[in-house]
């Protein structure tokens, strides 16, 4: 009996529930594939990837955008 393959639409955070929902056990294999939306910026994901990995969390980058608008802020009058 031939297996028809069924696309999901969801969002990376609902990929375990709709597959338990789904009845697919966690020990099933099963294919994902990833296609992001267009990004607004390009290349962000690709420098968040980079920056993450270099062990800054989310807080750093925010705390260190802050810092770059505040140095550059009285430049602006």
């Amino acid at each position: 009996m031939a297996v028809t393959p069924s696309v999901i639409e969801v969002t990376a955070g609902e990929i375990a529930a709709e597959l338990q929902r789904r009845g697919i056990s966690s020990d099933e294999r099963v294919t994902l594939t990833i296609e992001p939306e267009r990004e607004l910026i390009p290349g962000r994901r690709e420098t968040r990837t980079k920056v993450v990995a270099a062990g800054l969390s989310d807080a750093d980058i925010d705390r260190l955008i802050k810092q770059a608008q505040h140095e550059v802020e009285p430049r602006i009058v």
